[in-house]
């Protein structure tokens, strides 16, 4: 199976925000505010 280079700069990448965004979660409530937080923004954005 071969794999594009592409596909591995992407994966590389989002494991890495991954990994930056939960440690700025301690907890599972904690991720729970980010998440909402993130849809307020969105929300607020397309008005």
């Amino acid at each position: 199976m071969k794999t594009s280079p592409n596909r591995i700069v992407l994966l590389l990448l989002a494991s890495v925000l991954l990994a930056l965004f939960g440690a700025g979660c301690a907890t599972v409530r904690g991720f729970g505010r980010d998440v909402g937080t993130a849809g307020e923004h969105i929300e607020d954005s397309t008005r």
